[in-house]
């Protein structure tokens, strides 16, 4: 079965964005307009399923290096990325 695009103005975007993207990560295009005229795309991702871990949006940033490394940031990078 073909599906058809949906279509939507900018001004129907902006009320609905939430629900526009909700329908695009489940894998519906859908067109953008403005007067009328297509001028973008809102598309599903390229991968097909985003995993989003348990921790996501909860998690604290840590640094990498926890104090100056005086000239040595090439050895803590390195080291950082175990060797390779």
């Amino acid at each position: 079965m073909i599906q058809t695009m949906k279509r939507m103005s900018i001004q129907d975007l902006k009320a609905g964005l939430s629900g526009a993207v909700a329908e695009a990560e489940s894998g519906r295009s859908i067109v953008i307009t403005r007067y009328g005229e297509a001028v973008a795309q809102l598309v599903p991702p390229l991968q097909p399923h985003v995993r989003r871990g348990s921790r996501m949006g909860s998690a604290a940033l840590t640094p990498a290096v926890r104090r100056g490394t005086k000239g040595r940031y090439l050895a803590v990078l390195l080291e950082d990325r175990g060797g390779r």
